[in-house]
Formats: C-alpha cells, sequence, structure tokens
C-alpha cells in the first residue's frame, strides 16, 4: 500500500462518486491529447483510459512512477518524469486537455505554469482546495476577489462544478475541495496586450489591498493619469475588473 507523501502534497482520492462525477465533467474521448498531473494511486488514470486512445501522465513520485509502469501498458499511458512545474507542456501535441488532483501547497505557481500554455490548451479540470477555486472564480468587490482572480481571468472562463468534502480522500485533508473547469478565452476576447506590464500592475496593486490606487500605483501612474483612464483614484485594486487592469496596463505600454 503506498504511503502519502507530505512532500508531495498527496491526498490520493478515493469516492467513487466523486470519480464518477469528475470523469462525466471532462467527457474524455478517443483521439484527445490529455495530460494529467500527479496521477497518484490512479483514480482518475483508469476511468480515463477508458475513453481515451492514450493518456500522458506528468508524476514526481519515484514509487509512483514504478506502480503506473506495473499497471499499465506502454502503448496507452505515457510517463513523463519529473515536477509539473518545470514541465514543457510544448513538448506535447496540441490542442492539450489538462486534468488533475493539484497539489495544493503549489497550486498557484502550477495555475500560472498553466496559463503559459494557454494557447495549446482545449480546456483544464482540476481538483483544488475549495478556498483556491473560489478566489479563481470571484468578482471584483469581494472579500475573495485579488491578484489569481485577476490574472487568470484575463486568459480563462472559469466555472465551479463540484464541492468535494475532505472524506472524499485518504488521507483526508484538513480543507474543502473543489473541481473547477478553465476554458482558455478565444483571441478577440483577450483584452491584455502586453502581458508582464500587467502582471507586474496587478502585483503591485494588490500588494497593499487596503491602500487606494493612487498611492499603490503612483510608482505607474499621477492621480490625474487615473482619472483620465477612467479610473477613480480612491478605489481600491479589490474594486477593478480585468478590462480596467487592462486599460491601466495598455497606457504607457
Amino acid at each position: 500500500m503506498h504511503k502519502a507523501k507530505k512532500q508531495f502534497g498527496q491526498n490520493f482520492l478515493v469516492d467513487q462518486n466523486i470519480i464518477a462525477d469528475i470523469v462525466r465533467a471532462i467527457r474524455p474521448e478517443a483521439g484527445d491529447t490529455m495530460v494529467e498531473i500527479g496521477p497518484g494511486l490512479g483514480a482518475l488514470t483508469r476511468p480515463l483510459l477508458k475513453g481515451l486512445d492514450h493518456l500522458h501522465v506528468v508524476e514526481i513520485d519515484r514509487d509512483i512512477i514504478a506502480r503506473l509502469k506495473t499497471d499499465y501498458p506502454q502503448d496507452k499511458l505515457t510517463i513523463h518524469e519529473g515536477d509539473a512545474l518545470q514541465f514543457d507542456f510544448a513538448t506535447l501535441p496540441a490542442p492539450l486537455r489538462i486534468v488533475g488532483n493539484l497539489p495544493y501547497n503549489i497550486s498557484s505557481p502550477l495555475l500560472f505554469h498553466f496559463a503559459d500554455y494557454a494557447e495549446r490548451v482545449t480546456d483544464m479540470h482540476f481538483m483544488l482546495q475549495n478556498e483556491v477555486v473560489e478566489r479563481m472564480v470571484a468578482e471584483p468587490s469581494t472579500a475573495a476577489y485579488g491578484r489569481l482572480s485577476v490574472m487568470l481571468q484575463a486568459r480563462f472562463y472559469m466555472e465551479k462544478l463540484l464541492d468535494v468534502p475532505p472524506q472524499s480522500f485518504r488521507p483526508a485533508p484538513k480543507v474543502d475541495s473543489a473541481i473547477v473547469r478553465m476554458i482558455p478565452l478565444p483571441a478577440d476576447q483577450l483584452l491584455v496586450k502586453d502581458q508582464a506590464r500587467f502582471s507586474a500592475i496587478v502585483g503591485t496593486a494588490f500588494g497593499q489591498r487596503r491602500k487606494m490606487l493612487r498611492s499603490t500605483l503612483k510608482a505607474y501612474f499621477s492621480e490625474g493619469d487615473l482619472v483620465r483612464l477612467g479610473i477613480d483614484p480612491q478605489l481600491r485594486a479589490e474594486n477593478l475588473g480585468v478590462a480596467d487592469f487592462a486599460r491601466l496596463a495598455d497606457d504607457g505600454a
């Protein structure tokens, strides 16, 4: 029996009803190029392979890799050994579908890494800590809305699909989980032209989220600049939508 390893953030999904719900949401089709992040003990791997001709998996745990090599034929499963944060998804044929029960301790860096490949992706379905999913889909002027919300909503349509309680896992995590669907926005809906400047402005604005924009963004804009761009200098970062940040990033870019 494989023992979950804390350093890899392992919590293995065991609830068969939840697994069936997730696979139904993903709807794998035979010819899909699908990659699973952290297949673990195969809770999703097995049912996904029932609908797929082939599945790619990215796994860092050598014990699990050994088990995968034993449990699945090589013509059905390609194992990419290593850290998903370092994996180059451009090495796989597009369009890609990415799925997985992500390690909660590195979920935000992973999401930003996946976002770099948005142009090559059809959709993504992830299990994440519920709090993270709530932040991803949050509306402006709410407590959950922040840098993660803005950066991901600029690239993806996102939808929370399913709540997953702790008892669905072994060992049970101390937090609630949820399934989220992410679909890259079509090119004509992308508002951001300079991604690096956009990221810097969003990060700076939310770095001191309780302060007004005239203070947090003074290195980028005068109060007059903000007014000219239709932004109230007395607002805080959480009050601006993606389009507002995109407008700021485009000015002077």
